[in-house]
């Protein structure tokens, strides 16, 4: 999963697309900057200093809702549809190259959508790509490395969902934000509250009595399938996605560049690395059988998703917070189990219910704001105050008015660069 994002992740978030919010704090995005011009001008033509914005709440809560379903398929499909491709009976493709095509067809599409946001004239677009690209070489050349780990992260997963079920997977693959928070204390300096140090021990404590399940043979396997070598391949994933979701973060943190300036030179990268990896562990048999050797319209629909899912993802996730985030991933664990258990006999027993459960609680608690404990801290506080007034007995404290939304620094699950490949 690759398109970058917006924080851990990743979603699941996903490698490879940035969300225009990772990229450039402070400033606004286009549709933002837009929705502020209009509102303005409305304001000026109401002739109350204190216009009604109640019917924009419904616009928003709409917003957020399309925000929670498309993180939902988006996670759930990606994995369920690569588990179908790979288990498919006949000819099995390349996942090399799946991964190449859609570091293409993502490329593709950023550059169609710069191409628009110049009025589709060419010479400005190749004006434009040449500053950005070659001029600012420096801050292309930083994308190199993410690109890379989001290259191997996304050949990792293939062998990983090849070798274990879905929804083992899933649950698994949650790791990531354990990864994500250590990497953010260890580069970013950042700290965690208790209890985001406890929600990540009950994660752990999930995931590993969910593993415990699996290698004690939670119902039949086929024989080309090694759950020791899915289990190695989905750590190493986490362990490149947490890694590559913190240094992205703190190479381009500022970057005045664009969310799809940012995806295509990913793609640039990615397209080139991807390349490598297959001549280096396919080429051979790739240049016997060819390119799409093994690719049906199911390879199709995956290769599809990890492109364009990515990028859908990369705009809508500016309308979810942290706790839709989390809400987000644990419907998409549920929803991977019960399709598994649908599609591929996915047996569910009382030993993974509890690794999952676990999993879904832990990644609620993480998920929420630490604003929230700070808030209700000081409202407490204020009560007592010199300057307050005095509750009578009984009443409750009046709400404290926050200044912002929670603390964006200690967003857990979509990391600033989010895997979709």
């Amino acid at each position: 999963m690759a398109a970058v994002g917006s924080g851990g992740s990743p979603a699941a978030a996903g490698p490879g697309a940035v969300s225009a919010g990772a990229l450039e704090p402070g400033t606004a995005t286009a549709g933002e900057t837009g929705w502020r011009e209009r509102a303005e001008v409305g304001v000026q033509d109401l002739p109350h200093p204190f216009p009604d914005t109640s019917a924009r709440i419904p616009a928003r809560r709409r917003l957020k809702y399309i925000s929670l379903a498309v993180l939902v398929v988006q996670n759930a499909s990606l994995i369920l549809s690569i588990r179908y491709a790979r288990t498919l009976p006949g000819d099995r493709f390349f996942a090399t190259t799946a991964v190449v095509m859609a570091e293409v067809l993502k490329g593709l599409t950023c550059l169609l959508l710069l191409f628009a946001q110049k009025r589709g004239n060419v010479k400005h677009l190749v004006l434009f790509l040449h500053e950005a690209v070659l001029v600012q070489y420096v801050d292309t050349l930083k994308l190199a490395v993410p690109s890379l780990i989001y290259t191997l992260q996304n050949n990792l997963q293939y062998v990983a969902i090849s070798n274990l079920p879905a929804a083992t997977f899933q649950v698994t693959y949650q790791l990531k934000i354990l990864t994500t928070a250590l990497f953010s204390v260890l580069m970013l300096n950042r700290s965690l509250s208790r209890l985001q140090w406890a929600s990540l021990l009950l994660l752990f404590t999930g995931v590993a009595i969910v593993q415990a399940q699996q290698a004690g043979g939670g119902g039949p396997r086929p024989l080309d399938q090694n759950p020791g070598v899915g289990l190695a391949a989905v750590v190493a994933s986490c362990l490149s996605s947490g890694f590559a979701g913190v240094y992205f973060e703190k190479i381009l943190k500022g970057s005045s560049g664009s969310v799809w300036l940012r995806n295509l030179q990913l793609g640039l990268f990615g397209t080139a690395l991807g390349l490598v990896g297959l001549w280096w562990t396919e080429g051979t048999a790739v240049a016997h059988r060819g390119f799409f050797f093994g690719y049906t319209p199911a390879v199709w629909g995956v290769v599809l998703n990890q492109a364009f899912g990515g990028l859908l993802v990369a705009v809508v996730v500016k309308y979810a917070d942290n706790i839709l985030k989390g809400f987000a991933t644990s419907l998409s664990i549920v929803l991977s189990t019960v399709a598994s258990i649908r599609l591929f006999g996915f047996h569910v027993d009382p030993l993974f219910a509890l690794g999952a459960g676990l999993v879904i609680g832990a990644v609620y608690l993480y998920s929420l704001p630490r604003g929230a404990a700070k808030a209700i801290a000081s409202a407490s506080a204020s009560t007592s105050g010199p300057c307050t007034r005095q509750q009578p007995p009984g009443q409750p404290p009046p709400p404290q008015l926050s200044s912002h939304r929670g603390d964006v620094s200690t967003e857990p699950l979509l990391p600033k660069s989010v895997l979709v490949k």
